[in-house]
């Protein structure tokens, strides 16, 4: 198919509001005034408050829980322990392995071990403070390495109490091995002793070899509203859940088994998001609310405060990698070995997928011959860590493209055209040796990406002296002495979609009727909107497939079927597919009862028809009849035309688990960065004066969100390059706040150039390509770079602290 480049400001379509245009969004008014009622301002008049008691150590046998002081204080309705949960105590994303309220051990600090319900949530915490837990502290396993590693490690959890994955590699702590061998590799697969010998002959034949150690931190998703949620108990002797979350449907499986309740008894209906990111996927506060709700007969509301949320949501893995690459002396690559360890924490979450991902986009969008790779997912006694944008491919991508910028240094050659040299592209295969069957344009995109109009040095600026343009900005701490500029570039590949064999799909219910005269359409799904503007594009799409203006989304819920969840760029492929299905069968419905009218000509085939305007239209004919004239008015007996389907993505492999071969992925994603920099090496201070992209998205379905969905995972990896890091000492976090755990403001987001790309993939709805998560990919790679060509110094670690630019140990 013919490529198109658009900017994104500025972009028009000729359907109104439907696919291209950039409509108004339904949420956004009330958001910005902030009216918008999110999950934390829900409220009824006989509620109770839930509060939850969390472990101080992360590593601990409980001997005894008494309740007594607790049950004592006025105003408390219940109190609950592990005893308390009347169905399966356990719980889990992918694996059952977390208990619902701690028995037995607590395996992180903040794991929860009790949960009350009082009146008033002083009265709540007050109560929670009088539990009393023994507690025979243990020693916690906090090195990730050491858990992949070594035998004698002591398990975080005992043998044999966990599900057994024989696939995953699983061994002592580690939760999934996951190698991948090509080339000469392959051939030696499974023998250290010959895989190290094709090692030592692969270095021999290479002109450069470039090695290193690298680290990525722990990163929160720090959205702004806190865990929070209602349950209401019901008549039925189940219970309606309100919760911000990220996928109803999993959500719903794990609450009802806990509670002892068929799935139709626990119903569950979206309520309003503060951000995701994917911390929402994992449960919080719902099965503890719902238990409380039942127990009390009364509604729970839970909401966390900005430190409980810190312990009680995922974070993105840290990752320990060791990467060596070898090139020719015109920059082929030759061969690439890379370890990768993320640390999953004391229970298991994503971390199987994780390290899926991780594994098979280990070495990037690069055509390597040789490769060796052994991802690692293990346990410890760390908070536990699961999704986040990017999800694994972040972390491998931040190691990669930091060998590239070295390989390029050692090798004389400008960064990208060491990239071009190497570069995927439709037809290639990746290291797993799935095929690129969709347009993957890099070279251009890079090329773009280096022709891009530089921002102005400082001295051209209006006012070189605002403090705004230096590094440490408004408080002044330099005055432009030993200020150095540096560029940097990153680029990354990420799978959009699930992965590995998942049946993804997604369902929608479309309904169309006529209502005062005029056609309408309601759109049901399940599906999460969590600030990505999901609910602008379904009703875009049923706009442009039924050619009726008026659309109403119904609210989110489990009354229709699985959406899948808001995670892994899928969601608009997904639910867009599935509501772009379900139109085209009412469409189909329509045509079907105009023939049956005789309002169609017989000769006319159905890919003659059309729906635009209000009316069944031909393209040879022109229009037949009004959709208010065929179906009539609803209220009166009218027809109401409903349909529900499902939209499934093309089948995908597990990697094997000895060579890690296998079509794991359903779609390819990527987006090229450049990041310009002023540093004070004296300081260790860091200004990103511009942070460009340039992506393809296969089809631009809405340009004004696509261009924040770039900017925010731009931002996002900025945060990861220069400050977002969650310190965890001894199993502890040392800075469970927004004090001390530092994101972007607007003050330190650089204006931002977007070159988007539509070469559309022939596999998707639309030909669109998920827009989310690449840029969060090649944004911290393409800063570090910057600051590493500002300072000459290594940087290996993620994100970069001034002491590591001034080389100072601390």
């Amino acid at each position: 198919m013919a490529a198109t480049t658009r900017t994104v400001t500025g972009l028009t379509s000729t359907t109104k509001d439907g696919v291209g245009a950039s409509p108004r969004r339904p949420d956004g008014t009330l958001k910005v005034t902030g009216e918008f009622a999110y999950s934390s301002d829900m409220w009824m008049e006989d509620m109770l408050w839930g509060a939850t008691l969390r472990s101080p150590h992360p590593h601990a046998e409980i001997r005894g829980i008494d309740v007594t002081g607790a049950l004592e204080v006025p105003g408390v309705h219940a109190v609950l322990t592990h005893e308390d949960v009347p169905g399966e105590k356990r719980y889990g994303l992918e694996f059952q392995d977390q208990p619902v309220l701690a028995f037995g051990k607590v395996r992180y600090k903040g794991e929860p071990v009790a949960v009350v319900a009082a009146d008033h949530p002083e009265t709540a915490r007050r109560a929670m403070e009088r539990i009393r837990v023994d507690y025979a502290v243990l020693e916690p396993v906090t090195d990730s390495r050491r858990a992949a590693m070594d035998p004698d490690c002591p398990p975080v959890h005992e043998a044999g109490s966990l599900p057994e994955h024989p696939e995953f590699n699983q061994r002592g702590n580690r939760l999934r091995h996951q190698p991948i061998r090509t080339g000469a590799f392959a051939e030696a697969a499974g023998a250290a002793a010959r895989e190290g010998a094709v090692l030592e002959r692969l270095r021999s034949e290479a002109a450069v070899v470039v090695s290193s150690e690298y680290e990525v931190g722990m990163q929160d998703q720090a959205f702004l509203g806190p865990e929070s949620g209602m349950a209401v108990p019901a008549e039925d002797g189940g219970v309606d859940l309100y919760v911000a979350t990220q996928w109803l449907h999993v959500d719903q499986r794990q609450i009802a088994p806990a509670l002892g309740l068929p799935q139709d008894k626990v119903r569950l209906t979206l309520a309003g998001v503060g951000g995701a990111f994917g911390a929402r996927e994992d449960l919080s506060m719902q099965i503890h609310a719902c238990l409380l709700a039942l127990r009390t007969g009364r509604p729970v509301k839970f909401v966390y405060n900005r430190e409980e949320s810190f312990y009680g949501h995922v974070h993105r893995h840290p990752a320990k990698m060791r990467y060596e690459h070898g090139a020719s002396s015109d920059g082929r690559l030759l061969y690439a070995t890379a370890e990768v360890v993320v640390d999953g924490g004391a229970y298991a979450s994503a971390t199987p997928a994780v390290v899926g991902v991780a594994s098979s986009l280990g070495i990037g969008p690069y055509e390597v011959p040789n490769v060796l790779v052994d991802a690692y997912g293990v346990y410890t006694n760390n908070p536990p860590c699961g999704a986040m944008r990017g999800f694994g491919a972040v972390q491998a991508c931040f190691a990669y493209e930091s060998q590239m910028d070295r390989l390029a240094a050692e090798l004389g050659m400008h960064p990208v055209d060491l990239r071009i040299k190497n570069a995927l592209s439709q037809g290639s295969r990746i290291i797993t040796g799935q095929e690129i069957d969709m347009p993957l344009p890099m070279a251009e995109m890079l090329q773009r990406c280096r022709d891009l109009p530089m921002p102005p040095e400082r001295g051209a600026l209006p006012d070189p002296g605002d403090l705004r343009t230096l590094p440490g900005g408004v408080a002044g701490t330099t005055r432009g002495e030993g200020v150095v500029r540096g560029v940097g570039y990153g680029v990354g590949l990420k799978n959009l979609c699930f992965s590995e064999g998942f049946d993804d799909y997604s369902t929608a219910r479309v309904r169309l009727e006529v209502v005062a005269g005029e056609p309408v359409v309601m759109v049901h799904t399940a599906a999460a909107e969590v600030g990505q503007g999901l609910v602008t594009v379904k009703g875009q799409i049923a706009r442009t497939e039924l050619g009726v203006e008026k659309v109403v989304i119904h609210p989110s819920d489990t009354q229709v079927g699985s959406a899948g969840s808001s995670s892994a760029s899928r969601q608009t492929y997904m639910t867009g597919g599935a509501v772009r299905t379900a139109c085209a069968s009412v469409r189909a419905a329509v045509f079907a009862l105009a023939r049956e009218r005789g309002l169609v000509p017989g000769d006319l085939p159905d890919t003659d028809l059309a729906l635009a305007g209000g009316k069944v239209v031909s393209a040879t004919a022109g229009a037949l009849v009004s959709l208010a004239d065929l179906l009539g008015e609803a209220a009166q007996g009218g027809v109401v035309v409903e349909e529900t389907r499902e939209f499934h993505h093309r089948p995908t492999e597990m990697l094997d688990p000895l060579l890690g071969q296998g079509a794991s992925h359903t779609q390819f994603g990527m987006c090229v960065h450049r990041a310009v920099v002023d540093v004070d090496v004296d300081l260790g201070l860091v200004k990103v004066v511009a942070l460009d992209a340039v992506q393809d998205v296969g089809k631009v379905m809405h340009p004004q969100q696509l261009a924040g969905q770039i900017q925010g995972g731009s931002a996002q990896g900025l945060g990861l390059a220069l400050m977002e890091e969650i310190l965890v000492e001894d199993g502890v976090i040392r800075n469970p706040s927004f004090t001390d755990y530092l994101i972007p403001t607007i003050l330190d987001t650089p204006p931002m150039r977007i070159e988007v790309l539509e070469h559309p993939d022939p596999h998707a709805p639309y030909g669109l390509r998920g827009a989310g998560e690449p840029p969060t990919l090649s944004s911290t790679p393409a800063v570090v770079a910057a600051v590493r060509a500002a300072t000459g110094r290594p940087l290996t670690h993620a994100p970069v602290r001034p002491e590591d630019i001034v080389g100072i140990d601390l």
